[in-house]
């Protein structure tokens, strides 16, 4: 584990009231957890910003309805054509008409959008969202993603 270093941090006291309330309502035990999760997120943001050949993870929520014609059978065929990104499918039927896909996603980040892409301008698809993050270790500087095929 890495060596911890105090550092201050002067900041207006509103600010620090609004944030002392958001860190006490997402259950952080202090704010030197709430400051690490937010500097690991800006960090992995900027990252995955930069390079489109970094090997990424990502889910990719997906609502549609399934009485859209062909959408079915368009959505498989289009997994089919990324299958080596795509890790696992849950489906769920949401209501009469909707249903409700996540996709775990695993590969190179170009081609992860490009899919996410692709699915979510199907005519039929009502909304859908990418989460895109690195695997724990690369987050954290201790990765051993590379040395393991999942």
């Amino acid at each position: 584990m890495s060596n911890l270093i105090r550092f201050g941090v002067s900041i207006e006291d509103d600010l620090l009231i609004r944030f002392d309330g958001l860190i006490n309502d997402r259950g952080y035990k202090n704010r030197s957890e709430a400051l690490r999760d937010l500097i690991r997120d800006t960090l992995v943001q900027a990252q995955l910003g930069k390079n489109d050949g970094t090997e990424i993870l990502g889910s990719l929520t997906l609502v549609y309805d399934h009485h859209t014609r062909d959408l079915t059978e368009r959505l498989t065929n289009v997994q089919h054509d990324y299958h080596e990104l795509i890790v696992s499918v849950v489906h769920a039927h949401i209501s009469h008409d909707d249903c409700m896909e996540m996709l775990m996603l695993r590969g190179e980040a170009s081609r992860v959008k490009l899919l996410a892409d692709t699915l979510l301008s199907l005519k039929g698809v009502k909304h859908g969202k990418l989460f895109t993050t690195f695997p724990a270790g690369e987050i954290t500087g201790k990765s051993h993603y590379h040395d393991h095929k999942y």
